[in-house]
């Protein structure tokens, strides 16, 4: 199994120096490559394959000596890179979605470098890049398993984070469980499980919004291209990346406490896109970060052998979880009343009981569509 292990890393001037320089190479080579790219299929219809371009790096390294100091195997993933946005470009196209075309890339929008078999090597804490300088690492965590990949990354704050990407890692063990859960996500509670359980909305984002407000204001009174600018810049980008970390680490253990105590976990199939738009509720929406949390769930449940099954958000509101009985009502009316049974109980642990209900439903149903196939 292949897991990723981030760490942030502290470096002297020389060596970010050379990063730097490593960077500003690679987002050359990549915008290069795109040009041509671009201008091959203006003037023949024909693309250029990731290949082609790799069979033109030694020419290249002939024509720019100052290219020759990047690791090789950089250079051939900065072209990886660049065939990735084609084909998710093409993908796009091909299933009718917004398409996206590759862009250029600037200094704040390239900031990383990847070195693969060599280039590099690993010595306790400290990790040693040719041609480029020494990394202190700061281990949170053991590195386990093969190291595959290593990742350099600059953040916008001028923090230094080395990734190492690792196969053959020991698949943890989790306790066995046939539990079911069902959740419903919101914006007043976070969400909402069939068990009762209610974990409140820390609305990261709201809190700072004041600091936010007084940064960016500091931000727009400085001269362009000043030193004094710059500064303001980063203390806004830290303020981001402080919410950022608050908000991980939030979903990081909301989604560990699901994945741990519950065997196949039910969750609706929400259009979070098309939800923001909703001017009066996109920032609240985008706050919670419904679709982030999903992603957790699903990629943790792989990992553990749990199941996320996502079902059709359709009527789980307004629907009684007790008799089935339609009550419609607005978002402002947090209590659900049903006339026909008398049920009254919190509308979002209405909302997670119909969820596991119709996830188990659909569940037996493919079970027997499974029988009278067999």
């Amino acid at each position: 199994m292949r897991k990723t292990f981030l760490f942030r890393a502290r470096i002297n001037r020389d060596t970010e120096t050379n990063c730097n320089n490593w960077l500003d190479i690679c987002r050359e080579v990549y915008n290069s490559a795109l040009n041509q790219r671009i201008n091959v299929f203006k003037e023949t219809k024909k693309t250029v394959s990731v290949y082609d371009q790799h069979n033109q790096l030694p020419s290249i390294k002939k024509d720019f000596p100052e290219i020759k100091t990047v690791n090789s195997q950089t250079l051939q993933d900065v072209l990886e890179r660049l065939d990735k946005a084609y084909k998710a470009f093409f993908r796009r196209v091909k299933a009718g979605a917004t398409p996206g075309f590759p862009r250029f890339k600037n200094k704040t929008s390239y900031n990383s470098f990847t070195l693969k078999q060599t280039g590099y090597t690993l010595e306790g804490r400290y990790l040693y890049i040719r041609n480029v300088g020494r990394f202190k690492l700061f281990l949170s965590r053991p590195i386990e398993g093969d190291i595959k990949t290593v990742t350099v990354r600059c953040m916008p704050t001028g923090k230094w984070f080395v990734s190492f990407s690792c196969d053959n890692v020991t698949a943890k063990q989790f306790p066995q469980t046939s539990r079911e859960v069902g959740i419903d996500v919101g914006i007043k509670s976070f969400c909402v499980d069939s068990d009762g359980g209610v974990i409140n909305n820390p609305k990261f984002l709201r809190i700072s919004e004041k600091l936010l407000r007084r940064r960016y204001r500091r931000l727009s009174r400085r001269t362009k291209g000043s030193w004094r600018r710059n500064k303001a810049r980063i203390l806004v980008s830290i303020a981001h990346e402080k919410i950022v970390n608050q908000r991980n680490d939030f979903l990081h253990k909301v989604s560990n406490r699901y994945i741990n105590d519950f065997q196949t976990i039910y969750i609706e199939d929400l259009k979070i896109q098309n939800m923001a738009q909703n001017r009066h509720l996109s920032k609240s929406i985008s706050d919670s970060s419904w679709g982030a949390f999903f992603s957790f769930l699903s990629y943790k449940a792989e990992y553990a052998g749990r199941k996320v099954i996502k079902i059709n958000p359709n009527g789980t509101s307004h629907r009684c979880s007790s008799c089935g009985e339609k009550v419609p009502k607005s978002l402002a009316v947090r209590i659900h009343c049903c006339p026909n049974c008398g049920l009254k109980i919190d509308r979002d642990l209405n909302a997670a009981l119909n969820i596991i209900q119709d996830g188990q439903s659909c569940q037996a149903l493919t079970s027997d569509k499974l029988e009278l196939v067999a």
